[in-house]
């Protein structure tokens, strides 16, 4: 799994962010105490996950077995491309994984519902997309991780991330094994597409091409700027897969 570089998109987002994250991780470390009664603020707390904790080591395999793909789908949702990237993967009969953004599920819930009403599967991709994730404190991965959840889960009207993505891969153990309690599977990728580069799509669709015998988790992204190469590329990208007897499934939890 590519280690993905910093991008002018993370910088916008921790601004975007920065004072839901102050003001969020207060209130984490605020809950997570009893006040001087004894008694919890059940109000302000992430309620557990219906799920049993799943296993901590990142996913990369499909629940279809070896000729399944799992499509998954970054950084938004984004009102201008994530309803483009639901209507083609609408018509084209495919189920994907979408790893949100905290602070772009807030912002736009209608999308985060019309993921969930299309069948797809939800992702949390922390509250900010930092991709320093891995050199932060424990504190700081646990704002980011639990204020995502709760940010996704408000937003979708109550269904929860089944997996957990760090922004760049930045993984640490101390992450893994939260959003593993919380219910949410650790969640790799084995080709990476750079559509964030906007390398072409000719490129992107030879890259598909080329790696997909390495393993079946696709990376795309659906916001953080123009998603125009990303549709097209699927676009072909889709009915190739399907023709060479690759199904769609969901990774592994």
């Amino acid at each position: 799994m590519a280690r993905h570089k910093g991008r002018g998109w993370n910088g916008r987002l921790l601004a975007a962010a920065l004072g839901v994250t102050v003001v969020a991780a207060a209130t984490s470390m605020w809950t997570a105490q009893a006040d001087i009664t004894g008694r919890r603020q059940p109000q302000a707390r992430v309620s557990a996950p219906d799920a049993r904790p799943v296993a901590v080591d990142i996913a990369h395999a499909s629940d279809r077995g070896a000729r399944g793909v799992n499509i998954t789908i970054d950084d938004g949702p984004d009102p201008a491309w994530t309803p483009q990237v639901l209507q083609l993967l609408k018509e084209s009969g495919v189920k994907a994984t979408f790893c949100m953004v905290g602070t772009q599920a807030q912002a736009h819930p209608d999308l985060v519902k019309a993921v969930v009403a299309d069948g797809h599967r939800l992702c949390n991709h922390t509250v900010s997309h930092d991709t320093t994730m891995d050199t932060r404190s424990e504190a700081y991965q646990s704002q980011q991780i639990l204020d995502a959840e709760r940010m996704i889960t408000k937003a979708s009207g109550g269904v929860r991330s089944q997996y957990y993505r760090a922004p760049g891969g930045a993984f640490t153990p101390y992450s893994r094994q939260l959003a593993a309690s919380r219910g949410m599977r650790p969640l790799g990728w084995n080709v990476d597409t750079k559509d964030f580069e906007h390398p072409g799509v000719d490129t992107m669709v030879a890259t598909v091409k080329r790696e997909i015998a390495n393993g079946p988790t696709v990376l795309f992204h659906d916001a953080g700027g123009d998603r125009s190469q990303t549709l097209a590329a699927l676009r072909q990208i889709l009915p190739w897969l399907k023709e060479q007897g690759y199904s769609f499934g969901f990774p592994v939890r």
